[in-house]
Protein backbone atom coordinates (compact mmCIF):
# COMPACT_ATOMS: atom_id res chain seq x y z
CA UNK A 1 0.00 0.00 0.00
CA UNK A 2 1.20 3.38 -1.22
CA UNK A 3 1.59 5.79 1.98
CA UNK A 4 0.32 9.30 1.02
CA UNK A 5 3.35 12.32 1.85
CA UNK A 6 1.99 14.73 4.07
CA UNK A 7 2.48 18.53 2.89
CA UNK A 8 5.50 20.44 5.08
CA UNK A 9 3.87 23.94 4.66
CA UNK A 10 0.65 25.25 6.38
CA UNK A 11 -2.28 26.10 4.15
CA UNK A 12 -3.02 29.62 4.08
CA UNK A 13 -6.58 30.44 4.76
CA UNK A 14 -8.29 32.45 2.62
CA UNK A 15 -8.90 35.88 3.47
CA UNK A 16 -12.22 38.19 2.90
CA UNK A 17 -12.90 41.92 4.13
CA UNK A 18 -16.61 42.41 4.64
CA UNK A 19 -17.51 45.95 3.77
CA UNK A 20 -21.02 47.50 5.77
CA UNK A 21 -20.55 44.70 8.29
CA UNK A 22 -23.21 44.86 11.17
CA UNK A 23 -23.61 43.38 14.20
CA UNK A 24 -27.43 42.84 13.30
CA UNK A 25 -27.55 39.29 12.34
CA UNK A 26 -31.13 39.78 10.64
CA UNK A 27 -28.65 42.00 7.83
CA UNK A 28 -26.99 39.84 5.05
CA UNK A 29 -23.33 41.55 5.94
CA UNK A 30 -23.66 39.89 9.32
CA UNK A 31 -24.90 36.19 7.51
CA UNK A 32 -21.84 36.70 5.08
CA UNK A 33 -19.48 37.40 8.51
CA UNK A 34 -20.77 34.40 10.04
CA UNK A 35 -21.25 32.21 6.38
CA UNK A 36 -17.18 32.85 5.77
CA UNK A 37 -16.08 32.01 9.28
CA UNK A 38 -18.25 28.73 9.13
CA UNK A 39 -16.52 27.84 5.98
CA UNK A 40 -12.84 28.46 7.08
CA UNK A 41 -12.06 31.96 5.94
CA UNK A 42 -10.33 34.59 8.22
CA UNK A 43 -12.55 37.49 8.20
CA UNK A 44 -12.11 41.45 8.76
CA UNK A 45 -15.38 43.05 9.28
CA UNK A 46 -15.01 46.49 7.94
CA UNK A 47 -17.15 49.51 9.38
CA UNK A 48 -16.69 53.32 10.55
CA UNK A 49 -17.99 52.64 13.91
CA UNK A 50 -15.70 49.69 15.17
CA UNK A 51 -16.30 47.90 17.98
CA UNK A 52 -16.77 43.61 17.48
CA UNK A 53 -19.14 41.80 15.43
CA UNK A 54 -19.75 38.02 16.18
CA UNK A 55 -16.80 38.07 18.17
CA UNK A 56 -14.31 39.63 15.44
CA UNK A 57 -12.19 43.03 15.97
CA UNK A 58 -14.24 45.27 13.03
CA UNK A 59 -11.47 47.91 11.10
CA UNK A 60 -12.92 51.19 10.70
CA UNK A 61 -11.50 50.77 6.64
CA UNK A 62 -9.63 48.35 4.35
CA UNK A 63 -6.51 50.11 4.83
CA UNK A 64 -6.16 49.45 8.04
CA UNK A 65 -6.49 45.32 7.78
CA UNK A 66 -3.12 43.66 8.12
CA UNK A 67 -2.93 41.01 5.89
CA UNK A 68 -3.10 41.05 2.06
CA UNK A 69 -6.90 40.00 1.25
CA UNK A 70 -8.22 37.31 -1.26
CA UNK A 71 -11.77 38.78 -0.99
CA UNK A 72 -13.71 42.17 -0.53
CA UNK A 73 -17.38 41.50 -0.19
CA UNK A 74 -19.24 45.07 -0.23
CA UNK A 75 -22.24 45.56 1.64
CA UNK A 76 -22.97 49.30 1.24
CA UNK A 77 -25.95 51.24 -0.66
CA UNK A 78 -24.75 52.50 -3.72
CA UNK A 79 -23.85 55.77 -2.31
CA UNK A 80 -21.65 55.19 0.18
CA UNK A 81 -20.09 52.08 -2.03
CA UNK A 82 -19.08 54.92 -4.28
CA UNK A 83 -16.88 56.71 -1.61
CA UNK A 84 -14.99 53.80 -0.65
CA UNK A 85 -14.00 52.38 -4.12
CA UNK A 86 -10.91 53.99 -4.47
CA UNK A 87 -9.98 52.18 -0.84
CA UNK A 88 -11.57 48.78 -2.65
CA UNK A 89 -9.04 49.80 -5.93
CA UNK A 90 -5.96 50.08 -3.26
CA UNK A 91 -6.59 47.03 -1.33
CA UNK A 92 -8.05 44.72 -4.65
CA UNK A 93 -4.69 44.34 -6.37
CA UNK A 94 -4.91 40.56 -5.87
CA UNK A 95 -8.74 40.11 -4.29
CA UNK A 96 -11.78 39.18 -5.85
CA UNK A 97 -14.04 42.17 -5.48
CA UNK A 98 -17.72 41.00 -4.85
CA UNK A 99 -20.84 43.93 -4.92
CA UNK A 100 -23.90 42.06 -3.51
CA UNK A 101 -27.54 42.73 -4.35
CA UNK A 102 -28.17 45.77 -3.28
CA UNK A 103 -24.56 47.58 -3.19
CA UNK A 104 -24.66 47.73 -6.95
CA UNK A 105 -25.61 51.09 -9.32
CA UNK A 106 -24.82 51.98 -13.37
CA UNK A 107 -22.79 55.06 -11.42
CA UNK A 108 -20.79 52.56 -8.69
CA UNK A 109 -19.91 50.29 -11.55
CA UNK A 110 -18.76 52.69 -13.88
CA UNK A 111 -16.59 54.04 -11.39
CA UNK A 112 -14.93 50.85 -10.17
CA UNK A 113 -14.69 50.16 -14.05
CA UNK A 114 -12.61 53.14 -14.40
CA UNK A 115 -10.65 52.10 -11.52
CA UNK A 116 -9.46 48.92 -12.76
CA UNK A 117 -11.86 46.98 -10.67
CA UNK A 118 -13.76 44.10 -12.26
CA UNK A 119 -16.60 44.05 -9.95
CA UNK A 120 -18.35 40.26 -9.30
CA UNK A 121 -22.10 41.19 -9.18
CA UNK A 122 -23.40 38.29 -7.38
CA UNK A 123 -23.99 37.02 -3.75
CA UNK A 124 -20.96 36.35 -1.76
CA UNK A 125 -22.46 34.14 0.70
CA UNK A 126 -24.20 31.85 -2.32
CA UNK A 127 -20.76 31.63 -3.91
CA UNK A 128 -18.95 30.48 -0.96
CA UNK A 129 -22.06 27.52 -1.03
CA UNK A 130 -23.91 28.79 1.81
CA UNK A 131 -28.09 29.79 1.76
CA UNK A 132 -28.46 32.73 3.90
CA UNK A 133 -31.49 31.66 4.70
CA UNK A 134 -29.90 28.97 6.59
CA UNK A 135 -28.07 31.37 8.98
CA UNK A 136 -30.57 32.11 11.98
CA UNK A 137 -31.82 36.09 12.11
CA UNK A 138 -31.06 35.68 16.38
Amino acid sequence: MKQEKTPTHAVQKKTVAVVGASDDRRKFSNKAVRAYRAQGWDVYPVNPKGGSIEGLNVYASLDQIPVRLDRITLYLPPERGLQILPAVAASAATAEFFVNPGAESEKLLSEAADLGLNPILACSIVDIGVRPSALPDS
